[in-house]
């Protein structure tokens, strides 16, 4: 199996494989490229199905179903545990898949639950004609370079992720709007987490907006909340993926974090998407 390295710090491609013939051993070793790098890119692959997709998808564990965006649920026809990322809209006007073309912030997939999913998948079906980049940041360089006085405050420190809201902005579908962080609905995780595929430790921020460290004055969340976030997303940390049709992108949610760029809203964006199921919660790295 050939591979080539994404960036320096994080992320690995594998050429020349057709994702739905892998054999038992084949796919054992791209599992392990997966779990080694965080990130994990395979390219050519307009070929495959929906029920391939899914099928391979099950093989990194047990499915989760689509989240609840500002939209609702969107899942893929007769696929309900493939989720539709998409732009576009029926004859009604209605959306039919989720987040619209604006700018998606950078995110933990359902970070805001006490058990995470452990992966995404996102496979490109269609493009648009400028934008929709996908940048991810290695959470295990991120934290490995921080500088020492913030990399052992972070050690300590539990964050809330915010469940009220897309990576959009968009308030969920039957969530309360709580302006107050503090209780607004959510979960805490460490600051700094296990990463299951190496075991080394990695910053675990989910997203900034509405972000709280617990048991810290919101003043001083918030200023403590940005030192780590611009130091997270430094270059050095990040990879920006520029989308070929029939692209698929497999990313740890427990040692990276992802966002999305705008693009052109008169043009079709399409993407589907798998999750995979966590099987325990975040632990923490520092006891």
């Amino acid at each position: 199996m050939r591979t080539r390295a994404i960036t320096p710090a994080f992320g690995v491609e594998i050429l020349g494989v057709d994702l739905p013939s892998l054999g038992d051993s084949e796919f054992a070793e791209l599992h392990g490229h997966w779990k080694a790098n965080g990130i994990l890119l395979v390219r050519g692959q307009q070929k495959m199905t929906d029920a391939q997709f899914e099928a391979f998808s099950k093989r990194f564990g047990e499915l989760d179903p689509p989240p609840n965006q500002g939209v609702g649920r969107k899942n893929v026809p007769d696929f309900p545990n493939l989720y539709v990322v998409s732009n576009e809209v029926d004859k009604s006007g209605d959306p039919l898949g989720a987040l619209g073309y604006s700018e998606a912030v950078w995110h933990t997939d359902m970070s805001y639950l006490p058990v995470p999913p452990i992966a995404s998948m996102l496979w490109s079906i269609k493009l648009p004609d400028w934008g929709g980049n996908t940048w991810a940041v290695g959470m295990c360089a991120a934290f490995e370079n921080l500088p020492p006085d913030l990399k052992e405050r972070a050690k300590k420190l539990w964050i809330k992720h915010d469940g009220t809201r897309d990576s959009a902005g968009n308030l969920r579908k039957g969530v309360k709007d709580d302006p107050d962080l503090r209780i607004a609905a959510g979960h805490p995780h460490p600051a700094v987490i296990t990463d299951p595929g190496t075991g080394k430790p990695a910053l675990f921020l989910g997203r900034r907006p509405r972000a709280y460290i617990m048991g810290l004055e919101l003043a001083e969340s918030e200023a403590l909340l940005d030192q780590l976030w611009k130091h997270a997303i430094q270059p050095r940390n990040v990879y920006e993926h520029k989308w070929q049709v029939g692209d698929v992108l497999i990313w740890s949610n427990y040692s990276t974090m992802h966002r999305r760029d705008e693009f052109d809203k008169n043009t079709i964006r399409r993407m589907h998407r798998s999750q995979i199921k966590g099987t325990q919660a975040p632990a923490a790295y520092f006891a």
